[in-house]
Formats: C-alpha cells, structure tokens, sequence
C-alpha cells in the first residue's frame, strides 16, 4: 500500500501531486490567486484552500449544491477561500467552453483548475508515483509488482500512472462515481493529449449505488479492514477501492502470488462528515 495520506495532514494524499503542476502553472502566469470547483466535503478543494493559507495566495471556490455548513466548508473558510455555491443545474455547466468566462471576468488575474485537480497538468504531477514505488521495492523484498490498484473518482491519478508506466504495468481503477460520470473519456481525454505511450488499464465498478453512497456492508468491512491493517480508511474512496479489490482477489482475477500496489488516496478529511451523513440517514429510515 502507498500510503500518500501520512505525507501532510492538509494536502493530503494525491492531491498534493495533482495540484503541484497547476500551482506552478499558476506561478509562471503571475497568476494573483487559482479558482476551482468542487462539492461541500471536497478534498480537492480542501488541500486547495490549505495550499493557498500555507503559501500565501488567493483561493476562490466554486461549490456544487446550495449553501450548507460541514466540517470541509467550515475548514475552506477558516483558509481563507472565497466560496459561491453554483446550484446543481449551475454546476452541471462546468464543463461548457464558456463556463469560467463570467468568473475570470469577476477574478481578474486568477487561474482556473479544473474539478478535482484535473486534466492533463494533474496528470503529469502524479507520474511521479510510479518512480517512488520503484524506488521503494528493494524494502519489501520486491524486484518487481504486476499491477496497480485504486479509487477513481476523475481519472487524473489513474491517467497520470499510466503516463508514468509508459505500458510497463497495467493499472486498475475503482470507480468511485457511476460509469456515467465521464470517466473513460477523461481518462482518453489526458493521455491523448500527452500524446505519450500508456499501456492496459481498466475500470471497475465500486460506487456502490453512487457517489458519497455508504451502506452497511461497506462500513462493516472498512472497521473490519482498519482493524486488521491499523490503516484509517474512507468510505467513499479507499474503502470502495480495497473493498472492490478484496472481491476481485476472492474471484479469481488475480492470480495467487500476484504483487499489487494499492494506493492510498487519502481524503481522511471527509471520513467524520460521511459517517454522520450516513448515521443521520439511516435514523431518518
């Protein structure tokens, strides 16, 4: 397991590697602040406004949904992130080619990151993962792995991996959203735009009922997996991704002996706000 949620309890796991190229980007324009979008438990838009407090630069956030007040808001205020809450109709038009016109308009001198940290600069900051997995083989007595594994929420991590393997490894990845979510095509999108040899990866479905659904079973097996392991996990990423592994090695798909290098996505900053979210859910049935 590459656990990327012990490297900063802020900008917790991929998404500091997500980021580093935007902010660089960023950096280079003589951009004054970044803008960017995400949900009301986003851990993208979190390590964001985190980055943004701890290196002195402007943070905007633009929110899916109405107004609400959860631990992630509190702690994008508390950074010092200027939120607009789009709606939901408003936020489906995030990928409109005119969508961040009106706001770079209203945010002179800002530069804008795509939802999650996504597209093809995302991608190029997570390369690096396949270099420091390399590096750490000989420590596990590893000269070798046969495959990676993890969430999938964009495809930016995924899609970076596979740019960083250059068809070494095959890479998987669980779904964390439907199929419906454009996946596939963001995935096809960055490695056709690296224009960059990438090898076989393939996606599998974890969502369990949809984004952010947490069941019992899923519950049940991350307390039993965090017991086990002693490694905190989330119900909505890492334990749908280790909870669909588990199924897939039960199945067969992996042959015994196989080496899979698991990886840790961290967003352990939502854990508390989905649990509750589930509690109050199933008290309100």
């Amino acid at each position: 397991m590459l656990r990327l949620d012990l490297l900063d309890p802020l900008i917790s796991g991929n998404k500091w590697f997500k980021l580093s190229h935007h902010l660089r980007a960023a950096q280079d324009s003589d951009a004054v602040g970044v803008i960017s979008l995400g949900g009301a438990h986003s851990n993208h838009l979190h390590a964001l406004a985190a980055a943004g407090k701890r290196f002195n630069f402007q943070t905007v956030g633009l929110l899916r949904g109405l107004p609400q007040q959860t631990p992630t808001v509190a702690d994008l205020q508390a950074f010092g992130m200027q939120l607009h809450w789009l709606g939901y109709a408003g936020y489906r038009a995030r990928h409109a080619p005119e969508f961040w016109l009106p706001w770079l308009a209203d945010y002179p001198g800002f530069y804008p990151v795509p939802e999650g940290g996504g597209g093809l600069p995302g991608a190029l900051g997570c390369m690096c993962l396949v270099s420091q997995v390399r590096e750490q083989l000989a420590s596990l007595g590893w000269d070798d792995y046969d495959a990676w594994w993890l969430a999938a929420g964009t495809g930016t991590t995924l899609a970076g991996l596979l740019l960083g393997e250059a068809a070494a490894h095959p890479v998987h990845g669980a779904l964390a959203v439907p199929a419906d979510h454009g996946v596939e095509q963001q995935v096809q999108a960055i490695v056709q735009e690296a224009a960059m040899p990438v090898g076989r990866y393939q996606l599998h479905a974890a969502c369990r009922g949809g984004f952010a659904k947490v069941d019992d079973e899923l519950l049940g097996f991350m307390q039993a997996a965090e017991t086990e392991s002693g490694v905190p996990l989330e119900p909505l990423y890492t334990a749908k991704a280790l909870m669909a592994l588990r199924q897939q090695v039960e199945a067969g798909y992996f042959a015994r002996g196989s080496r899979l290098v698991f990886v840790h996505t961290g967003g352990l900053q939502g854990r508390a706000a989905a649990l509750l979210q589930h509690s109050q859910a199933c008290l309100a049935d």
